[in-house]
């Protein structure tokens, strides 16, 4: 799908394609084009419009910085990882941004909240830019923004689950491990795409030269990633140390009730041993023929076992 905006009186504007048929029109006037899962077709007809080929989606997937950030006669080219979240889990997509003189163009398979959001402030008149340029800076700018956001969301829900595991009365301990597996699994990749814009910002700092009214943005993006980093490394911190806690107390649980097996094993062991030899078979016995030998063996085998079990209690074991 296509998008296709201009920027109007410093403002990011939608321009309107329903009823249209000819996109050639809008390709060829647009500043900023957004392929959203572009079709073969829609691919074939920027790449003859424009003269570009789109990145598939194996060459945005290259994790080397030469594969991500470089400069050739179609623009530059810019690829970053955003977030995206689908059944409640975080997974990072490759936008590939390329920067011309006077056009944007951004190609991205997955759904990403951050493209949804700029559009709804642009609907609203809130997206000031006056260049290109300044649309990849407040694109960027926006990114790290959400991620600012989604590390709040998992520090809050990190609270929830340090109050369940270390306040509450009875907590579910395998639930909040597999939150917390969840929230790291997040935290993690929210890390992984502030390295990779970190990286972006400063190649944008390197080839933005001449145009000096963006390098004091871009300087506090990056200022941001760092202050971000950190947080995340905070977090990982806070993950690591509930995760090793609610182990702990699972550990505890399993040795109390191997500690009751353990108990009853020896409470039990010294009647097993009375009644075994009052069931030997052998026929000369002294106790065989005795009135009071059935209740003896009985009482023998009740203080035996008795006996172990007041023992425990006064040492504290139990």
């Amino acid at each position: 799908m296509l998008r296709f905006f201009k920027i109007i009186n410093g403002l990011i504007t939608a321009m309107p394609t329903e009823g249209s048929s000819d996109l050639s029109v809008f390709i060829e006037q647009a500043e900023w084009i957004d392929a959203h899962e572009p079709t073969e077709e829609e691919r074939q007809l920027i790449t003859s419009l424009l003269s570009i080929e789109l990145p598939k989606s194996n060459d945005v997937e290259e994790i080397e910085t030469s594969a991500r950030c470089f400069i050739e006669k179609t623009g530059m080219h810019v690829h970053s990882l955003f977030l995206s979240r689908s059944e409640g889990r975080h997974s990072p997509v490759t936008v590939a941004c390329i920067l011309q003189k006077k056009r944007l163009i951004t190609i991205r398979e997955g759904d990403v909240a951050d493209f949804r959001l700029l559009r709804l402030r642009a609907r609203k008149g809130q997206v000031h830019c006056s260049n290109v340029d300044s649309l990849l800076v407040t694109l960027l700018d926006q990114k790290v923004e959400n991620h600012a956001d989604t590390l709040e969301d998992i520090h809050k829900e990190l609270e929830k689950v340090s109050y369940d595991v270390l306040e509450s009365e009875e907590p579910d301990l395998e639930e909040s491990i597999s939150r917390l597996a969840r929230l790291e699994d997040s935290n993690g990749k929210v890390r992984l795409c502030l390295m990779d814009t970190q990286r972006n910002i400063s190649f944008l700092l390197r080839n933005l030269k001449s145009r000096s009214e963006h390098r004091e943005a871009l300087t506090e993006i990056s200022h941001d990633i760092e202050a971000l980093m950190s947080h995340t490394t905070f977090l990982f911190d806070k993950i690591n140390f509930l995760m090793d806690s609610t182990q702990g107390f699972i550990n505890i649980e399993q040795n109390q009730i191997i500690k009751i097996f353990s108990i009853a094993a020896v409470v039990f062991l010294p009647p097993t041993v009375i009644a075994s030899i009052y069931g030997m078979n052998f026929k000369f016995m002294p106790e065989l023929h005795w009135l009071g030998g059935y209740p003896f063996a009985l009482g023998l085998m009740l203080a035996s076992g008795f006996a172990p079990y007041f023992y425990f209690k006064r040492k504290g074991w139990l």
